[in-house]
């Protein structure tokens, strides 16, 4: 890329009735690489948004009028085919896929890049997630088995509140086997070689998918708890009531299972090994 097409920095982000929150997250993002050297564009896509955010959209463009690029669906389309929208519009060399309910703040993007910047084996790199109160939140696991899957269906409170406790003090980044996509940052080029996210999943989980093909392909996924974002999680598919997204979740989930053909025992790669959590949810060693 060259002249105008070139860019350090894209930012892909969806938003889906996010009007509460998608002012506060392009701020931060403005106001965390204030001081930075990067040039960046925010890619926006509104995925047929029900409350005001596609207006708020529209008048936000105009006051970032050259950095806010915003995309617009009639209906929800899901997060596949809608990230694949704007990673296939990017012009960044590096690519940070972020929530619309995410706060950034100064350092992560200085800590993180030059990690990914040194090291041409890692393919995505991630920080530390905590909720607004400022507690850990679970962002990152091992592949998922059957078994855990019903174990974090009925214990994941539990289990979260166990590996806070196992992870305050621990400040070195270590790999592991995926990161939820509230906010990863990864090289563009990476798509060529890992391809797109997967469109025959819907909502969910095609991070956990898109994470397995990146160890396919060689690379690692690190996790660096030094730095942190907000993450206002709307948790739509979370809990014990039955919805449209927890239905997607678990037909995502078959499909996810039956596409790498593994139910109960995970894939285990180079690099990441055989260590790590038992089937109560304890965290990973790096």
């Amino acid at each position: 890329m060259t002249g105008v097409d070139k860019m350090d920095l894209s930012f892909a982000i969806l938003s889906w009735n996010s009007e509460r929150y998608l002012e506060r997250c392009l701020f931060s993002i403005d106001k965390a690489l204030t001081n930075t050297s990067l040039s960046y564009e925010i890619l926006v896509l509104d995925n047929g948004s029900q409350d005001g955010t596609p207006c708020l959209l529209a008048q936000l463009s105009e006051s970032h009028r050259g950095r806010l690029v915003p995309f617009y669906e009639k209906t929800n389309t899901g997060t596949t085919r809608s990230r694949n929208r704007l990673f296939a519009a990017a012009r960044g060399e590096y690519l940070c896929v972020m929530d619309s309910d995410v706060e950034l703040f100064g350092g992560v993007v200085d800590t993180l890049l030059p990690l990914l910047a040194s090291d041409k084996n890692l393919g995505i790199v991630v920080p530390r997630i905590v909720y607004p109160s400022g507690a850990w939140q679970k962002s990152f696991d091992r592949f998922p088995t059957l078994t855990d899957k019903i174990n974090r269906f009925f214990r994941l409170r539990e289990i979260e509140q166990r590996e806070a406790l196992q992870m305050e003090n621990r400040m070195q980044p270590f790999c592991i086997d995926y990161a939820i996509s509230a906010f990863w940052l990864m090289r563009r080029q990476l798509l060529q070689t890992v391809g797109m996210l997967d469109e025959r999943i819907f909502y969910a989980p095609e991070d956990v998918d898109f994470c397995l093909r990146v160890w396919q392909s060689g690379h690692r996924i690190l996790y660096v708890p030094s730095v942190s974002v907000i993450h206002h999680t709307q948790e739509i598919s979370r809990g014990m009531k039955i919805n449209m997204a927890k239905l997607s979740h678990i037909k995502g989930l078959g499909y996810y299972f039956l596409k790498h053909h593994y139910f109960l025992c995970r894939p285990v790669f180079a690099g990441r090994g055989t260590e790590g959590r038992g089937n109560d949810g304890s965290h990973p060693h790096p």
